[in-house]
Parts: structure tokens; sequence; C-alpha cells
């Protein structure tokens, strides 16, 4: 089975989700799975009705692997990795997760349109509109109010807002700076203040879970924040919400945040599709690409059972082997 991750930043660094992608690598090879590394910058979309078995890569005609993860570090919002997804989509390639999912979940707002459409439990949200009209955020949102920007991750771009002076404080210097500045506010879920969980899902099943909490004082638990991560055996509720919420907005690897309501039960508070798991791992103890590539495996079975295998290049003009191509990135486990 080979299997590509699109992954832009060196896997060698510090840098975003890179820890993961040599977490890929190293089981990948345990597995028997071919795992290739590659950035959106060494591909060229060239779109026409002939070549349908191949892309090009470093300017060179690659065949197509068995499955695509696009695994973009999250700052990584750009037109042409999506178009990349895209064509892989439209090349038959199985693609975790689709550029329609990946785009849809960036954006917050949307998601939580999607869930409340379905009736899924998240909290009150609304798009800020410049200038910020101050009675009717405290008579639907109400204080303390959490305020997101529309795209962030990792808990970036996320604060806690006590009062209504401290609000407009904030609403001022933005709009001095940067009023095109897409922001949501969020009613703050005062049970979960400085903890929430992470379910880890893989093609519709919870495959781990762990609690996070805050350090002293912070309200954001994220792991990449300095917050801890304790093991958590979730209940069928959280499963059921975790579940759920990725077949409604279609994701194949989801990060499922959930927050803990009054009373009990719980409540989403994001969904994401490039989700990190070394925090995970850690407080859990799973193997999360074996998770991964072992759904893949499935479905590669089942395909191969119906008849439905990867096309082969038609002509060997067409397209070289993969481990003919210049300056790719061959995953090694050093």
């Amino acid at each position: 089975m080979e299997v590509w991750i699109l992954y832009g930043d060196d896997i060698e660094s510090t840098a975003d989700l890179a820890h993961e992608v040599r977490r890929f690598v190293s089981e990948g090879e345990k597995m028997e799975v071919d795992v290739k590394i590659y950035a959106p910058s060494q591909f060229d979309l060239l779109v026409n009705e002939h070549a349908r078995d191949s892309i090009l890569i470093d300017g060179v005609p690659v065949s197509l692997p068995d499955f695509v993860y696009p695994y973009f570090n999250h700052n990584d919002h750009s037109y042409f990795s999506l178009a990349i997804v895209r064509q892989l989509e439209r090349l038959g390639v199985e693609v975790y997760n689709t550029a329609q999912t990946i785009e849809t979940v960036r954006d917050k707002l949307h998601t939580h349109q999607i869930l409340a459409e379905r009736g899924i439990a998240t909290p009150s949200t609304m798009l800020a509109k410049f200038p910020v009209d101050l009675n009717l955020i405290e008579s639907t949102i109400g204080f303390p109010v959490v305020v997101k920007t529309l795209n962030g991750a990792l808990g970036i771009g996320v604060f806690l807002i006590e009062n209504s002076n401290a609000f407009m404080d904030l609403m001022e210097l933005i709009g001095e700076t940067n009023p095109d500045l897409q922001l949501i506010f969020q009613q703050f879920v005062a049970t979960s203040k400085g903890r929430d969980l992470r379910l880890f899902v893989v093609d519709g099943e919870v495959v781990a879970a762990m609690e996070r909490r805050a350090k002293d004082g912070s309200f954001k638990a994220n792991f990449s924040s300095g917050g801890s991560v304790h093991n958590f055996e979730p209940d069928e509720e959280a499963i059921e919400l975790a579940t759920t919420t990725s077949e409604v907005l279609d994701i194949k690897i989801a990060g499922i945040d959930l927050l803990f309501k009054e009373g009990g039960g719980y409540t989403i508070c994001e969904a994401n599709t490039f989700p990190g798991f070394k925090g995970l791992e850690k407080a859990s103890g799973v193997n999360i690409p074996e998770k991964i590539f072992s759904s893949m495996q499935k479905r590669l079975q089942q395909k191969q059972a119906n008849g439905d295998v990867k096309k082969q290049p038609a002509n060997s003009d067409e397209a070289v082997p993969d481990e003919d191509a210049k300056n790719t990135k061959e995953a090694s486990a050093d």
C-alpha cells in the first residue's frame, strides 16, 4: 500500500505537526506501508482528459498512490494546496480528508452552522460585524465571551473577555489596526474553563481520547500551549457526539474537541482535519499512525475484493516509477 502525506515543512524540524509526520514515517516502515512525504510546492497541476493515472511532482509524472492524507500545517490556507487535493480526488485517489471537508472545517462559523442545522450541541456563536453592537452581544451571548479568529488553530487567536469594558477595548484595538480581521464571538462554557476533551476519530471510530487541562490561570487547555494531558475513557455520549460530528462534517481523520456542560454531558468546541496527536499518544498510549494505516489497509482490501484497484500507467512512457522521481522526499525512519 502506498500512502502520500502532503506536508509543507521540514519533518526533522520543530515545525507544526513535524513530530506527527515523523511518526507516520516510522510506523509505515514497521507496517510495510510505502509512505512518501511531499510538499505542496513540489506539485505542478496539469489538467487534461488524457493524463488520468499520474500527477507531476518536481516536473516528473508520478503514478498515483492508494491513499493521500493532506496534513497541512495550521497556517497553510493557500488555494494551491487545496487545488492539489481536488486534483488527486478527481483522479480517483482515496483522500483522507477531502478538499471540501478541509475548507468547511477550517471555517469555524460554517462548522457551527452545519452542526446547529443537524441539532448537534454547540455554544452560541456570532460572526463579528464592525462596529460591534455591544448591547446585542450582551443580550445574545453575554459575558464572559470567547473571541476567536475564524481560521485559528492550536489555541492561537482565542481570547476570553471577562466584561464589556475589556471587550470594547479589544474591539477598538482591532478596529484601528485590522478592521477586516474575521472574528467570531462564542458563549463561554464556564464549567469547562481550563479543561476539555479531545477524541480522535478514524473513519467513524473513536480510537483514542484524552482530557486536557490548562496551566494555572489559563482557560486554554491545548497541549501545544503548555496544558497537561490525561487519559480519558469516553462514555457513550462523548463517543456518539464525536462520531456524529465527524460524519456530519465528512471527516475521515478528525480531532473532535468537547467541552463539559453544566449538569453533565458535553458540547462541541471544535473539529479539526489536521489533528496533532503527540499529547494524545502520551496520554492514551494508543498508536495513532497504526490506527490510520490499518483503516486504509481495510479500505484497500475492500476495494480489491470489489475489483476496484488503483490503475497502473497504460504506457510506460506516460509515467515513471515513484523511486525515479527527482528530488522526491523519500520517507525514512531516520
